[in-house]
């Protein structure tokens, strides 16, 4: 059974252009290997942090919306908790309820 999850993660504000889409890349393929699916990453940019992290008072926000199995999360906050480009990272479990639409009784108006 697929679950839906959103990772969010703050990107060193020092990388360039080109190292923001390889943190990205990488992120994506794991996720990929790790049976990931329906993946859709927002760069949502440079941003001012609420409070200071390792230093640094500015951080590339990037936002990733994935469905998969539980155990693809924990490698991929692994990696990110290994690598000197991410500096915070947060992983949010999605319930998706299915919507079931029942069949309601017309109304009878009276004038």
């Amino acid at each position: 059974m697929s679950i839906v999850y959103e990772t969010i993660y703050i990107l060193r504000p020092d990388l360039g252009d080109e190292q923001v889409e390889q943190a990205i890349t990488r992120y994506k393929n794991l996720l990929t290997e790790l049976g990931g699916e329906n993946i859709e990453v927002q760069n949502r940019g440079k941003r001012r942090l609420a409070y200071e992290i390792k230093k640094h008072r500015d951080g590339i926000y990037i936002q990733m919306n994935y469905t998969g199995k539980g155990s693809a999360v924990a490698p991929v906050e692994r990696a990110m908790r290994l690598s000197e480009e991410v500096i915070r990272y947060l992983t949010i479990k999605h319930d998706v309820q299915e919507e079931k639409v029942e069949a309601e009784e017309p109304v009878a108006v009276s004038v």
